[in-house]
């Protein structure tokens, strides 16, 4: 049989394959849109994705200087008879995204044990279960944490939460590192953040610092190939029209509390303000590090209320010159999910929204599965804190980072530890991987921190704990070394 014959008999068969798949859509989740999670399901949205690329989405994209006689010659190379089929699958198309965009949110209630570590050295890992955000759960984490020995905050008295090893003092300056690339559930839970932010701002010495919520959407990609936003009309939040900016306006008024995108300076390469440059921007290495090979990059940058900033150094002090890098604490708070090269988005993988990958040509991106981040961890800023919001979730091997809000499931988990190899290991294993394995898949092996193979999740996130224990820092990996400590907020 003639190549092309056969290329059109292959054509007409996914034709009904793809039609076939999207009846099967309309029929299954039509009358329960939470079936939508089935494996089954999503091999047949995935036909239909195809299909709709195939053969409707050209359709939409016909503009004015298209003739009639174009668009019919179209429609017989794709083996479509007449225009009116066409634009009753593309009804029917509209129908099913209408249900499958609509359907109800699945919530999946998981079971976490706490466990002690068998092995030295150990790290620390406190989860709170059963939240939504806003609703008490954050206290109560910090609560855990300071039954077992860390808290909160750092005070010159002792009492519950507070004490001279205390991680967060009543005027110290404090990034809180989102993830704001993408919108609807691929962005941090804004409730959460406001219940962290409040935390700080109820310090009980009396809070009098300042506090920057910030991230790099590299000024690309997210959902409109643009970078990120700290103001999207979709958010994750019970209120889905409450963005950071909107949760920081709510504190502005009585606190030092703003927002800065660094996409913005993202393309602007500056100096340190120690050696004379007073601008915004972004501050690069000549080289790059000879083992995991980032260029690193840091953002300095001037906030709303006047504070000079070096991620690197610190707070600077204009009048004296002198940086206060104690003085500069960074809470590191990604939300949990897939990624579709790397496997799993949470603590680590959550340092791309530091340096600038557009002034570095995409090296650090690259360098995510070579260690990078550990690198730039090491050489910029050590979390003082990483808050792992795991209330709703991507588990889906490979389809993160974006995550809307049909394709995000509900688990109510947050999670904090000092570590953020051991909380990404920890929740990989035991938050994705366990939800993943409900909603009925088998392979897993991308989210696997146990898969060592070139590339993957442990591979990576082995060589970046290389790279942060070269430096001096604590961290762990395998649950042998791991203590989690579980309180269940309702």
């Amino acid at each position: 049989m003639h190549r092309d014959e056969m290329k059109h008999i292959d054509e007409g068969r996914f034709f009904f394959i793809g039609l076939l798949s999207l009846i099967w859509l309309l029929v299954r989740s039509g009358t329960k849109p939470s079936r939508i999670v089935y494996p089954c399901q999503k091999v047949a949205l995935a036909n239909v994705q195809i299909w709709f690329a195939l053969y409707i989405a050209p359709l939409l994209c016909i503009n004015r200087y298209l003739s009639l006689s174009s668009i019919v010659e179209f429609l017989k190379r794709r083996r479509i008879l007449t225009i009116t089929s066409a634009c009753t699958i593309l009804v029917g198309s509209i129908i099913a995204w209408l249900i499958l965009g609509g359907g109800r949110e699945v919530s999946i209630e998981l079971s976490i044990e706490g466990r002690l570590a068998s092995k030295l050295p150990s790290s620390d890992i406190f989860v709170v279960s059963g939240t939504n955000g806003y609703d008490g759960g954050f206290h109560r984490l910090i609560e855990l944490m300071s039954l077992y020995g860390v808290k909160f905050y750092k005070s010159d008295t002792v009492s519950e939460l507070k004490g001279p090893d205390g991680l967060i003092a009543r005027d110290d300056v404090i990034i809180i590192k989102v993830n704001s690339q993408w919108d609807e559930r691929g962005g941090t839970n804004t409730d959460l953040l406001k219940a962290v932010i409040e935390a700080i701002v109820n310090h009980p010495d009396g809070f009098i610092g300042e506090i920057v919520v910030a991230d790099n959407g590299q000024a690309q990609y997210g959902p409109y190939g643009t970078g990120g936003s700290l103001n999207w009309d979709r958010n994750n939040a019970e209120d889905k029209s409450q963005s950071v900016q909107k949760v920081v306006d709510g504190f502005s008024d009585r606190y030092r509390v703003s927002t800065y995108l660094w996409d913005s300076i993202t393309l602007q390469r500056v100096r340190e303000y120690s050696e004379g440059d007073m601008s915004d921007g972004y501050v690069v290495y000549d080289n790059p590090d000879p083992k995991t090979g980032i260029i690193v990059s840091y953002p300095k940058f001037k906030t709303k209320f006047g504070t000079y900033i070096s991620f690197k150094y610190g707070v600077w002090d204009p009048g004296s010159k002198a940086y206060r890098s104690d003085k500069l604490k960074l809470i590191n708070m990604p939300v949990l999910k897939t990624h579709s090269i790397y496997g799993v988005t949470a603590c680590v993988k959550h340092y791309m929204g530091v340096p600038s990958d557009k002034l570095t040509q995409h090296n650090p991106h690259t360098s995510v599965g070579s260690g990078g981040m550990g690198t730039l961890m090491a050489e910029t800023r050590f979390p003082t804190l990483n808050i792992l919001d795991a209330i709703w979730i991507n588990p889906y091997p490979r389809s993160g980072p974006r995550t809307s809000y049909s394709s995000a499931v509900k688990v109510g988990v947050i999670a904090a530890s000092l570590d953020p190899i051991a909380l990404d290991y920890w929740a990989s294993k035991n938050i994705l991987m366990k939800t993943a394995s409900i909603l009925g898949y088998r392979d897993l092996s991308s989210m696997d921190p146990d898969n060592v193979s070139p590339g993957s999740l442990g591979s990576w996130l082995r060589l970046s704990m290389e790279a942060l224990i070269e430096a001096g820092y604590k961290v762990v990996i395998g649950e042998e070394h791991i203590n989690v400590y579980v309180a269940k907020y309702r």
